[in-house]
């Protein structure tokens, strides 16, 4: 009963941060591992929830009119290709040049937007082109492999780039960002459930309290806007980047 109180309370409190800014990974998964999940199991216990918190997420953002489906329909199926290729090539490559990788990247992203102090603050969206949603489409494809592949930061790398390509504000980044990382996470969590890494007992009570977590955060997401979401994307973006550097060390 200890151990589900440990895994429901963090998960919440993980779910409402994802669904805010990205990172909710830096809570769930290792609430888990407190708990004594082997990491194999873990992994696919936390995506088994993370996708059902995303999905409400998803859901509740598109009510709110935040999600641009124009766009995201055509980035849906190359983040899901994505997501399979990196749960594939996980299999036989070695994740530790990506680990550097993405260390330097999340860490540039994080200061980048704390040096532009408007950025993501105004929507200045002006619409879809060819261009634009090629761009889109590429780096949803990207981003869905490296989530499959990797995974820490694909919540803020997905917002930094609908931010940076398309002009959203932080808000509209974070709406369409959750519909395309829950894409990514359903891939990944297929792969995990046909090789029985779902530990249920903890998964389904996890679960429910990540989407009751994910509700709340996308409700505080919407009704408080760009000032709430903005420096809880760039503390998200820094944990995750101390958390690779004391992987690495």
């Amino acid at each position: 009963m200890l151990n589900l109180f440990i895994i429901c309370v963090l998960g919440f409190l993980a779910a409402a941060v994802d669904a805010i800014a990205g990172g909710g990974g830096l809570i769930s998964l290792p609430a888990l591992l407190m708990v004594g999940v082997p990491p194999h199991l873990a992994l696919g216990t936390n995506k088994f929830a993370a996708s059902l918190a995303s999905l409400n997420s998803s859901i509740t953002f598109a009510r709110s009119g935040k999600v641009h489906f124009t766009l995201v329909k055509w980035q849906i199926p190359f983040t899901f290709i994505g997501a399979a290729l990196g749960v594939w090539a996980v299999l036989s490559v070695s994740s530790v040049f990506l680990n550097k990788a993405v260390l330097i990247l999340i860490l540039l992203v994080g200061i980048y937007t704390m040096a532009h102090k408007s950025l993501g603050l105004e929507d200045k969206f002006q619409g879809l082109n060819s261009y634009n949603v090629v761009i889109g489409c590429l780096f949803a494809l990207s981003l869905g492999f490296y989530d499959g592949f990797f995974g820490p930061g694909t919540g803020s790398f997905l917002i930094f780039a609908f931010i940076t390509v398309f002009g959203f504000d932080f808000v509209a980044a974070s709406a369409n960002s959750k519909v395309l990382n829950f894409t990514s996470n359903f891939a990944s969590l297929l792969l995990f459930a046909w090789n029985g890494k779902i530990l249920f007992s903890y998964g389904i009570p996890m679960a429910i309290f990540m989407i009751l977590g994910s509700f709340v955060g996308t409700r505080l997401a919407i009704q408080r806007g760009a000032k709430l979401v903005k420096p809880i994307f760039i503390t998200m973006s820094l944990l995750v980047a101390a958390k690779l550097i004391y992987q690495y060390i």
